[in-house]
């Protein structure tokens, strides 16, 4: 197996790079999907989130309301800090589990484990390859207001809330560079690929 991590900033174009990588056959795994999923009703880290914040962060069908624990922990450093203990550890598990099942079904897979939180939730998988992906903060700004209908105040504190793109670049193997036009991003992933494919040979 050959997992890679991929991360970047908000609008960066992680989704593109995700996207192209699984279209050429890499298995791909989503955190924001396992963050989801790790507090959906029934779950252990749902009923640890009611214990810490209290059953208004509930709806009335029993999922929960993302707005109302938003509110909990906004500009709350320590209530986000007790979230995030609740929330990290269990897409840590979920994930650990959903990559060694993609080992299981294929030993030469190509995993991609895409997490915006890279940096900022220490993810420690054993990645054979840091990607990040990463274009100016004008140009997140922009693709937040014309692709995402936020207004530019939305978007620039979106884009400024995240951990500083040093953080992340000091941890990259690669770097795609996605501020230029798609055909230049998909061409620097197809790249990535033909490079991911001759290693995983030379390894055989």
């Amino acid at each position: 197996m050959y997992l890679i991590g991929l991360t970047g900033g908000i609008a960066s174009g992680k989704s593109t790079v995700a996207r192209r990588l699984y279209e050429h056959g890499a298995v791909h795994i989503d955190a924001d999907q396992l963050a989801r999923k790790v507090v959906e009703p029934g779950t252990p880290a749902l009923a640890a989130i009611v214990e810490a914040f209290g059953a208004d962060v509930l709806r009335r069908d029993g999922s929960l309301d993302r707005a109302k624990l938003g509110e909990h922990v906004f500009g709350d450093a320590e209530a986000l800090a007790k979230l995030n203990a609740i929330v990290h550890p269990a897409v840590r598990e979920l994930s650990s589990r959903l990559i060694a099942k993609a080992e299981r079904e294929d030993p030469e897979a190509v995993v991609v484990y895409d997490v915006p939180l890279l940096v900022e939730a220490s993810v420690d998988h054993p990645f054979d390859l840091i990607v990040v992906t990463n274009a100016p903060r004008r140009t997140q700004v922009e693709r937040l207001v014309e692709e995402r209908g936020l207004d530019p105040i939305q978007a620039e504190a979106r884009v400024d809330a995240q951990v500083d793109n040093t953080a992340r670049l000091a941890v990259a193997d690669v770097v795609i560079d996605t501020d230029g036009s798609l055909a230049h991003t998909m061409s620097q992933t197809d790249a990535l690929w033909r490079r991911i494919v001759d290693e995983g040979r030379a390894r055989a």
